[in-house]
């Protein structure tokens, strides 16, 4: 994770990004996170579902699902792409407990949740498009790991930085990571004295003057 990581917020970010003419990198507002009190910040592991109408005779239609969620290392975020369905729902409570015990960071999906209130007692930050109870098999299918995908309009790289927060989902692409992080912490720095000027009667056309954010 970035030193520092948890100074910054999904904003911030987004705002890094959009100085640099990256401006497709924020997931809209139906991704939302199960619990807004939790912030997430890690590494891209991606797997990509597709709609399927049955499972094969003596196929496991978990497998790639199962692999991906066992190899998950400290800091990696489940990045599940499902297309936009309304059938599927990948994430539960047993793979936020594997996840949660391989010291990963959580998921982001724009597919459904389920088991939410098993997931919020383990305080793992999920973020979802939908909550509802339906099994992926028979459903969806996990097609391959590890590639890249398109989550809610956003395209994801394994190993992409990927943020969450109570605004929502920001991914920063590696290549330009470095310049993002740089001009998001320097934010950060200049809205801290922002506020504390505000708060102390500043007017806000002076303070926006002295260090140009807002």
């Amino acid at each position: 994770m970035p030193e520092g990581w948890q100074q910054l917020y999904s904003a911030v970010l987004s705002d890094a990004l959009d100085a640099i003419g990256i401006w497709n990198q924020a997931m809209s507002p139906r991704i939302r996170p199960l619990d807004e009190s939790l912030k997430l910040c890690g590494r891209a592991r991606t797997g990509q579902y597709m709609e399927v109408p049955f499972v094969a005779e003596g196929e496991n239609p978990y497998e790639l699902e199962i692999a991906i969620v066992d190899d998950l290392k400290p800091g990696d975020v489940a990045v599940f792409s499902c297309g936009g369905s309304s059938r599927i729902a990948p994430w539960g409570s047993l793979l936020s407990t594997a996840t949660h015990a391989r010291g990963a960071a959580g998921c982001v999906t724009d597919g459904f949740v389920r088991d939410i209130l098993g997931i919020r007692e383990l305080a793992l930050p999920v973020f979802h498009a939908g909550i509802a109870p339906l099994d992926s098999k028979g459903r969806g299918q996990i097609q391959a790991v590890d590639v890249p995908v398109i989550v809610d309009g956003v395209r994801v790289e394994p190993g992409d930085l990927v943020f969450g927060d109570a605004d929502g989902v920001v991914v920063v692409p590696q290549a330009v990571e470095a310049e993002v992080l740089g001009r998001a912490f320097d934010k950060v720095n200049g809205e801290h004295h922002s506020m504390n000027e505000l708060r102390a009667g500043g007017f806000l056309r002076d303070v926006f003057a002295r260090y140009g954010v807002l």
